[in-house]
């Protein structure tokens, strides 16, 4: 089982991520966490992340799929993963997907041998605003959370079609109750072959 987690944010990704992991004795990995252990552990990618970040720049594309693959090769996730955080963007998802393919061995261009699923949680706009206020952040005002809200929309449309036109995308109502949602994404899940 190889899942990339799409969502806005409020969407519940990293909870639905945490539940299935968990379920499935597979790693829920995200690309954040990665980041941050690499640079703690001081491995050779932290250390090149580090020197992005500290000069507040983003870690380049190439560099963040060099630490991806490194912990995805780690024994946990040999029987498969969940990524969430990652890709974010059209090239990174092509970038991702020839990867996949070359240590996977499949090889093709179409990325369907890859043994890979995008799960897109859709939740509308308001639902999303009323969750991220109830979480009481101090950053998180309505116009802050509508902006992040346009720009996850602007970056991600384009990456859900990219999954869609690749038939890997599995989308799934997160306007739901927590335990419906995860019910719903292990029925749409399992029933992939």
């Amino acid at each position: 089982m190889h899942l990339i987690f799409m969502g806005p944010p409020g969407a519940g990704k990293g909870t639905q991520a945490q539940l299935l992991a968990a379920l499935w004795k597979i790693p829920h990995i995200s690309t954040g966490d990665i980041l941050r252990a690499c640079v703690v552990a001081k491995t050779e990618l932290g250390q090149k992340a580090q020197s992005y970040m500290d000069r507040g720049e983003l870690v380049p594309d190439e560099l963040l799929m060099d630490i991806v693959q490194e912990r995805m090769n780690q024994s946990d996730a040999r029987a498969g993963w969940i990524l969430d955080g990652f890709p974010r963007t059209v090239a990174q998802a092509a970038f991702f997907d020839k990867l996949l393919c070359e240590v996977g061995g499949g090889g093709s261009s179409s990325g369907k041998d890859c043994d890979l699923r995008a799960v897109n949680l859709d939740v509308p706009d308001n639902i999303l605003v009323a969750r991220l206020l109830s979480r009481g952040r101090q950053d998180d005002n309505e116009e802050t959370i509508r902006r992040r809200l346009q720009v996850y929309r602007e970056q991600t449309e384009p990456l859900i079609e990219f999954y869609r036109n690749r038939e890997q995308l599995v989308a799934v109502d997160g306007d739901r109750a927590m335990e419906s949602v995860t019910a719903q994404l292990q029925q749409a899940l399992s029933g992939d072959s």
